[in-house]
């Protein structure tokens, strides 16, 4: 019997055509055959095919990180079990065309946010490397603030180190233990910047020093240091500052006494404005 649609030949006593599966001319008129797994008669006696579109939609699911393919992916799984259920068993591959589906839908769903993790992540970094800047230009105010407090309270110049201008744990501040400073910004690391103090010049110990409470000489200057922990990440300037309280910075190294001044200003609006130099 000569199939009408793709002119192959079949068994007389055949009722689907073995190539493209359509029913046969002449037997239009018998019932259909069932197409469940499940069914008592089987409608396709011919040799099984596996499906080309579930094929390709398992290969593009497994390339799902790609978002293009994650839609062809799902496109393909759906036409082939489409093609599958209509072949009345001459097709095969459905658990790769599930499989496909199921990919191409977590790609669908993972790779936007992949994206905009990306896009989003740098600017969090860029935004935290500003506020570490920010924070790191605060806390050298803040040491320059409390060495005046210093030299004005225990008459002994200026700390000898960070750690003298911190809080004591007893909660008693001393000439050696001052509570100027929060203890992250006294132990010389806070918010990804390093700060180091160095002293200049001994004071001459004075009597009226040791009354205070100082065990140790002050110093009659000092020079401190703000670098980034990590250059480019946790901040890009480094900044310096002495008795005199103006800070300087550099972008590409350390800063020094030479380095342009940091010109930060907050408006009235409340916003600080870039930084500047003179």
């Amino acid at each position: 019997m000569i199939c009408a649609l793709c002119a192959a030949e079949n068994p007389r006593d055949g009722r689907y055509c073995l190539k493209c599966g359509a029913l046969l001319q002449g037997q239009r008129s018998l019932p259909p055959q069932p197409l469940y797994e499940n069914a008592a008669a089987v409608p396709y006696g011919g040799p099984a095919e596996t499906s080309g579109k579930a094929v390709g939609s398992l290969i593009c699911g497994l390339m799902f990180f790609f978002f293009p393919i994650a839609i062809i992916a799902i496109v393909l799984g759906h036409l082939s079990l489409g093609e599958i259920r209509r072949s009345a068993g001459r097709l095969t591959g459905r658990g790769m065309a599930v499989t496909g589906l199921v990919l191409g839908y977590a790609g669908v769903s993972v790779v936007p946010i992949m994206i905009i993790a990306a896009i989003a992540i740098p600017n969090l970094l860029r935004a935290k490397a500003a506020a570490n800047e920010a924070s790191a230009v605060g806390s050298l105010h803040a040491i320059v603030r409390a060495e005046t407090t210093f030299n004005d309270s225990y008459a002994n110049g200026f700390s000898p180190d960070l750690a003298s201008l911190g809080g004591d744990v007893s909660g008693q501040d001393t000439c050696d233990r001052a509570g100027l400073i929060d203890s992250s910004l006294a132990s010389g690391q806070k918010n990804g910047y390093r700060f180091t103090y160095v002293p200049l010049g001994e004071t001459v110990f004075a009597e009226g020093a040791k009354e205070r409470g100082c065990t140790r000489s002050g110093t009659r200057s000092f020079e401190i240091h703000a670098d980034p922990v990590t250059r480019g990440t946790t901040g890009r300037p480094s900044f310096y500052s002495d008795r005199k309280g103006l800070i300087r910075f550099n972008n590409n190294g350390p800063a020094t006494a030479d380095s342009p001044i940091y010109y930060d200003v907050v408006n009235l609006s409340g916003f600080v404005t870039p930084a500047r130099q003179f």
